[in-house]
Protein backbone atom coordinates (compact mmCIF):
# COMPACT_ATOMS: atom_id res chain seq x y z
CA UNK A 1 0.00 0.00 0.00
CA UNK A 2 1.24 3.39 -0.72
CA UNK A 3 1.00 5.59 2.42
CA UNK A 4 2.07 9.00 2.77
CA UNK A 5 3.15 10.73 6.40
CA UNK A 6 2.45 13.96 8.22
CA UNK A 7 5.33 14.34 10.32
CA UNK A 8 6.90 17.91 9.43
CA UNK A 9 5.73 20.91 7.82
CA UNK A 10 8.98 21.58 6.89
CA UNK A 11 9.77 17.88 5.15
CA UNK A 12 5.74 18.24 3.61
CA UNK A 13 7.27 20.66 0.98
CA UNK A 14 5.20 23.51 -1.33
CA UNK A 15 3.37 21.31 -3.05
CA UNK A 16 2.50 18.80 -0.63
CA UNK A 17 1.51 21.60 1.64
CA UNK A 18 -1.06 23.44 -1.01
CA UNK A 19 -2.77 19.83 -1.92
CA UNK A 20 -3.49 19.49 1.69
CA UNK A 21 -4.92 23.17 1.84
CA UNK A 22 -6.60 22.40 -0.95
CA UNK A 23 -8.26 19.42 0.53
CA UNK A 24 -9.17 21.27 3.78
CA UNK A 25 -10.89 23.91 2.32
CA UNK A 26 -12.80 22.02 -0.61
CA UNK A 27 -14.39 19.61 2.63
CA UNK A 28 -14.77 23.07 4.43
CA UNK A 29 -17.25 23.71 1.53
CA UNK A 30 -19.42 20.91 1.86
CA UNK A 31 -20.55 21.12 5.67
CA UNK A 32 -19.56 17.38 6.57
CA UNK A 33 -21.12 15.42 3.60
CA UNK A 34 -17.66 13.53 2.52
CA UNK A 35 -16.75 10.94 -0.04
CA UNK A 36 -16.24 7.66 2.02
CA UNK A 37 -12.29 7.86 0.68
CA UNK A 38 -11.49 5.87 3.68
CA UNK A 39 -13.80 3.25 3.60
CA UNK A 40 -12.72 -0.48 4.86
CA UNK A 41 -9.44 0.98 6.54
CA UNK A 42 -9.15 1.39 10.29
CA UNK A 43 -7.25 4.93 12.13
CA UNK A 44 -5.52 4.43 15.50
CA UNK A 45 -5.08 7.02 17.33
CA UNK A 46 -2.36 7.21 20.36
CA UNK A 47 -2.50 10.58 22.33
CA UNK A 48 0.13 10.37 25.45
CA UNK A 49 -1.23 14.04 25.96
CA UNK A 50 -4.58 15.83 26.37
CA UNK A 51 -6.58 16.62 23.91
CA UNK A 52 -9.86 18.18 23.21
CA UNK A 53 -9.90 19.27 19.90
CA UNK A 54 -7.17 17.27 18.14
CA UNK A 55 -7.92 13.61 19.28
CA UNK A 56 -12.21 14.57 18.57
CA UNK A 57 -11.30 15.71 15.46
CA UNK A 58 -9.67 13.14 14.01
CA UNK A 59 -11.53 10.44 15.26
CA UNK A 60 -14.82 12.15 14.02
CA UNK A 61 -12.91 13.21 10.56
CA UNK A 62 -11.82 9.24 10.33
CA UNK A 63 -15.51 8.52 10.59
CA UNK A 64 -16.98 11.04 8.53
CA UNK A 65 -14.60 9.58 5.91
CA UNK A 66 -15.97 5.70 6.63
CA UNK A 67 -12.84 4.75 8.83
CA UNK A 68 -13.07 2.74 11.70
CA UNK A 69 -11.18 4.49 14.88
CA UNK A 70 -9.30 2.46 17.88
CA UNK A 71 -8.08 4.52 20.62
CA UNK A 72 -5.02 4.03 22.89
CA UNK A 73 -4.59 5.50 25.76
CA UNK A 74 -0.90 6.40 26.80
CA UNK A 75 -0.87 3.44 28.99
CA UNK A 76 -2.53 0.83 26.60
CA UNK A 77 0.77 -0.17 24.04
CA UNK A 78 3.46 -2.17 25.50
CA UNK A 79 5.92 0.76 24.93
CA UNK A 80 5.38 1.40 28.56
CA UNK A 81 7.07 -2.17 29.01
CA UNK A 82 10.03 -1.56 26.90
CA UNK A 83 9.06 -2.74 23.60
CA UNK A 84 10.75 -0.92 21.38
CA UNK A 85 8.81 2.36 19.21
CA UNK A 86 9.90 0.48 16.12
CA UNK A 87 8.98 -2.84 17.02
CA UNK A 88 5.60 -1.18 17.95
CA UNK A 89 5.10 0.19 14.87
CA UNK A 90 5.95 -2.74 12.59
CA UNK A 91 3.38 -5.19 14.54
CA UNK A 92 0.45 -2.28 14.40
CA UNK A 93 0.93 -1.99 10.54
CA UNK A 94 -0.55 -5.49 10.08
CA UNK A 95 -3.48 -4.15 11.60
CA UNK A 96 -4.20 -0.56 10.72
CA UNK A 97 -3.59 1.69 7.91
CA UNK A 98 -3.11 5.69 9.61
CA UNK A 99 -1.91 5.58 13.30
CA UNK A 100 -1.98 9.53 14.36
CA UNK A 101 0.14 10.50 17.50
CA UNK A 102 0.02 13.22 20.13
CA UNK A 103 3.64 13.21 22.01
CA UNK A 104 5.43 15.34 24.19
CA UNK A 105 8.98 14.16 22.47
CA UNK A 106 10.76 15.09 19.58
CA UNK A 107 10.53 14.72 15.64
CA UNK A 108 12.59 11.31 15.85
CA UNK A 109 10.33 9.46 17.90
CA UNK A 110 7.26 10.22 15.25
CA UNK A 111 10.18 8.94 12.55
CA UNK A 112 10.74 5.75 14.24
CA UNK A 113 6.85 5.24 14.16
CA UNK A 114 7.52 6.09 10.26
CA UNK A 115 10.01 3.83 9.76
CA UNK A 116 7.96 1.04 7.84
CA UNK A 117 5.65 1.23 4.43
CA UNK A 118 2.25 0.08 5.39
CA UNK A 119 1.04 2.24 8.23
CA UNK A 120 0.39 6.31 7.62
CA UNK A 121 1.93 7.97 10.68
CA UNK A 122 0.26 11.80 11.23
CA UNK A 123 2.02 13.97 13.56
CA UNK A 124 -0.67 15.53 15.95
CA UNK A 125 1.58 17.63 17.80
CA UNK A 126 5.33 16.47 18.93
CA UNK A 127 7.47 19.18 21.27
CA UNK A 128 8.67 20.90 18.02
CA UNK A 129 5.78 21.11 15.53
CA UNK A 130 2.20 20.82 15.51
CA UNK A 131 1.58 20.45 12.09
CA UNK A 132 -2.71 19.55 11.36
CA UNK A 133 -3.03 23.07 13.34
CA UNK A 134 -1.29 24.93 11.34
CA UNK A 135 -3.56 23.02 8.11
CA UNK A 136 -6.31 24.34 9.92
CA UNK A 137 -5.11 28.24 10.63
CA UNK A 138 -4.29 28.53 7.17
CA UNK A 139 -7.76 27.20 6.02
CA UNK A 140 -9.12 29.81 8.17
CA UNK A 141 -7.32 32.84 7.23
CA UNK A 142 -8.31 31.79 3.40
CA UNK A 143 -11.79 31.12 4.76
CA UNK A 144 -11.87 35.22 5.76
CA UNK A 145 -10.38 36.88 3.13
CA UNK A 146 -10.33 34.36 0.29
CA UNK A 147 -6.88 34.11 -0.48
CA UNK A 148 -3.30 33.76 1.61
CA UNK A 149 -1.83 35.66 -1.08
CA UNK A 150 -0.39 38.75 0.76
CA UNK A 151 -1.71 38.31 4.33
CA UNK A 152 0.74 39.68 6.96
CA UNK A 153 -0.15 37.53 10.04
CA UNK A 154 1.01 39.21 13.82
CA UNK A 155 2.20 36.67 15.82
CA UNK A 156 2.65 37.47 19.93
CA UNK A 157 3.87 35.38 22.62
CA UNK A 158 6.07 31.77 22.71
CA UNK A 159 7.76 30.86 19.93
CA UNK A 160 6.19 26.95 21.00
CA UNK A 161 5.39 24.14 18.31
CA UNK A 162 2.24 25.92 17.09
CA UNK A 163 4.46 29.06 16.15
CA UNK A 164 7.22 26.81 14.52
CA UNK A 165 4.26 25.18 12.24
CA UNK A 166 2.89 27.94 11.19
CA UNK A 167 6.34 30.13 10.62
CA UNK A 168 7.49 26.70 8.34
CA UNK A 169 4.17 27.04 6.35
CA UNK A 170 4.10 30.48 5.32
CA UNK A 171 7.56 30.63 4.63
CA UNK A 172 6.61 28.23 1.50
CA UNK A 173 3.51 29.68 0.32
CA UNK A 174 4.05 32.91 -1.47
CA UNK A 175 3.90 36.36 -0.70
CA UNK A 176 2.85 36.20 2.77
CA UNK A 177 4.16 37.99 6.04
CA UNK A 178 4.52 36.84 9.42
CA UNK A 179 5.81 38.63 12.27
CA UNK A 180 6.85 36.84 15.50
CA UNK A 181 6.59 38.96 18.50
CA UNK A 182 7.89 37.15 21.57
CA UNK A 183 9.27 37.43 25.12
CA UNK A 184 13.33 37.61 25.05
CA UNK A 185 14.90 33.93 25.73
CA UNK A 186 11.34 32.64 24.21
CA UNK A 187 11.44 32.73 20.55
CA UNK A 188 11.40 30.51 17.87
CA UNK A 189 14.98 28.53 18.05
CA UNK A 190 17.32 29.82 15.25
CA UNK A 191 17.30 26.38 13.19
CA UNK A 192 13.94 26.95 13.03
CA UNK A 193 14.25 30.26 11.73
CA UNK A 194 16.92 29.34 9.30
CA UNK A 195 15.34 26.96 7.81
CA UNK A 196 12.13 29.19 7.36
CA UNK A 197 13.79 32.11 6.14
CA UNK A 198 15.49 29.10 3.30
CA UNK A 199 11.83 28.94 2.13
CA UNK A 200 10.91 32.19 2.37
CA UNK A 201 13.54 32.78 -0.24
CA UNK A 202 11.81 30.97 -2.75
CA UNK A 203 8.30 31.66 -1.95
CA UNK A 204 8.91 35.42 -1.84
CA UNK A 205 7.31 35.22 1.88
CA UNK A 206 8.99 37.33 4.89
CA UNK A 207 9.83 35.79 8.30
CA UNK A 208 10.66 37.98 11.00
CA UNK A 209 11.33 37.64 14.42
CA UNK A 210 11.73 40.18 17.48
CA UNK A 211 11.12 40.93 20.87
CA UNK A 212 10.22 44.77 20.93
CA UNK A 213 6.18 44.58 21.88
CA UNK A 214 6.34 48.40 21.62
CA UNK A 215 7.37 47.94 18.54
CA UNK A 216 4.26 46.09 16.21
CA UNK A 217 3.53 46.30 12.78
CA UNK A 218 0.36 48.19 11.88
CA UNK A 219 -2.60 47.42 9.45
CA UNK A 220 -1.56 43.49 9.46
CA UNK A 221 -4.39 41.19 8.33
CA UNK A 222 -4.22 38.26 11.70
CA UNK A 223 -3.31 38.86 15.17
CA UNK A 224 -2.22 35.58 16.25
CA UNK A 225 -1.43 34.49 20.44
CA UNK A 226 -1.19 30.38 21.97
CA UNK A 227 -1.40 29.80 25.61
CA UNK A 228 1.86 30.90 27.08
CA UNK A 229 2.29 26.97 28.73
CA UNK A 230 1.94 24.56 25.88
CA UNK A 231 0.28 21.38 26.91
CA UNK A 232 0.44 23.66 30.33
CA UNK A 233 4.18 22.18 30.74
CA UNK A 234 6.18 24.22 33.49
CA UNK A 235 8.40 26.87 33.19
CA UNK A 236 11.52 26.84 34.51
CA UNK A 237 12.01 30.97 35.36
CA UNK A 238 9.71 31.67 38.51
CA UNK A 239 8.50 35.05 37.09
CA UNK A 240 7.96 34.21 33.72
CA UNK A 241 4.95 35.44 33.56
CA UNK A 242 6.49 39.31 34.20
CA UNK A 243 7.99 38.65 30.82
CA UNK A 244 4.52 37.68 29.22
CA UNK A 245 1.93 40.10 30.32
CA UNK A 246 3.24 43.01 28.04
CA UNK A 247 2.01 40.28 24.69
CA UNK A 248 -1.17 40.00 26.07
CA UNK A 249 -3.99 40.92 23.18
CA UNK A 250 -6.31 43.22 24.35
CA UNK A 251 -8.87 45.24 22.31
CA UNK A 252 -6.34 48.62 22.66
CA UNK A 253 -3.73 46.66 20.87
CA UNK A 254 -6.09 44.93 18.06
CA UNK A 255 -7.21 48.65 17.96
CA UNK A 256 -3.52 49.47 17.26
CA UNK A 257 -2.79 46.79 14.61
CA UNK A 258 -5.59 46.42 12.84
CA UNK A 259 -6.54 47.33 9.69
CA UNK A 260 -10.36 48.93 9.74
CA UNK A 261 -12.97 46.17 9.06
CA UNK A 262 -10.65 43.70 7.83
CA UNK A 263 -8.57 42.01 11.07
CA UNK A 264 -9.06 39.12 12.11
CA UNK A 265 -8.05 37.17 15.73
CA UNK A 266 -6.81 33.54 16.41
CA UNK A 267 -6.34 31.21 18.86
CA UNK A 268 -5.16 27.79 18.98
CA UNK A 269 -7.22 27.22 22.09
CA UNK A 270 -7.28 26.23 24.89
CA UNK A 271 -7.30 29.89 25.73
CA UNK A 272 -5.76 31.34 29.77
CA UNK A 273 -8.45 34.12 29.90
CA UNK A 274 -6.79 37.54 31.13
CA UNK A 275 -3.36 36.24 30.04
CA UNK A 276 -2.34 35.70 26.62
CA UNK A 277 -5.95 37.67 25.41
CA UNK A 278 -8.54 39.40 27.17
CA UNK A 279 -12.88 38.24 27.09
CA UNK A 280 -13.21 41.26 24.79
CA UNK A 281 -10.75 39.92 22.13
CA UNK A 282 -11.62 36.15 22.39
CA UNK A 283 -15.20 36.92 22.02
CA UNK A 284 -15.22 39.75 19.79
CA UNK A 285 -16.06 40.35 16.49
CA UNK A 286 -13.08 40.08 15.19
CA UNK A 287 -12.46 36.55 16.51
CA UNK A 288 -12.37 33.24 14.26
CA UNK A 289 -11.04 31.62 17.08
CA UNK A 290 -13.86 28.88 17.53
CA UNK A 291 -14.47 28.64 13.61
CA UNK A 292 -10.56 27.88 13.36
CA UNK A 293 -11.20 24.96 15.59
CA UNK A 294 -14.12 23.81 13.61
CA UNK A 295 -11.43 23.59 11.06
CA UNK A 296 -9.55 21.17 12.85
CA UNK A 297 -11.82 19.04 11.87
CA UNK A 298 -11.45 19.66 8.27
CA UNK A 299 -7.57 19.73 8.29
CA UNK A 300 -8.06 16.22 10.39
CA UNK A 301 -9.82 15.49 6.81
CA UNK A 302 -8.10 16.34 4.31
CA UNK A 303 -4.71 14.98 6.27
CA UNK A 304 -6.14 11.38 6.86
CA UNK A 305 -7.23 11.36 2.93
CA UNK A 306 -4.24 12.52 1.58
CA UNK A 307 -2.13 10.07 3.41
CA UNK A 308 -3.76 7.17 1.76
CA UNK A 309 -4.28 8.54 -1.79
CA UNK A 310 -4.02 6.04 -4.51
CA UNK A 311 -3.62 3.05 -1.60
Amino acid sequence: MNVRHVLSIAELGRENLSELLDKAFTLAKQHGEWKQSLKGKTVGIYFRRSSTRTRTSFAVGAMRLGASTIDYRSNDLQLITGETVADTARVLSGFIDILVVRTNETLAEMKAFANQDRMAIINAMSDNEHPTQTIADLVTIQEAFGHLEDVHILYLGEGNNTAASLALAVAQLPSMQLTLVTPEGYGLPESVLETARGFAAQSGSVIEQHHEVECLPKNVDVVYTTRWQTMGEPKSEVNWQEKFFPYSVTPELMTRVSKPGRTIFLHDLPAVRAAEVLDEVLDGPQSRAFQQARHKLTGAGAVLSWCVADA
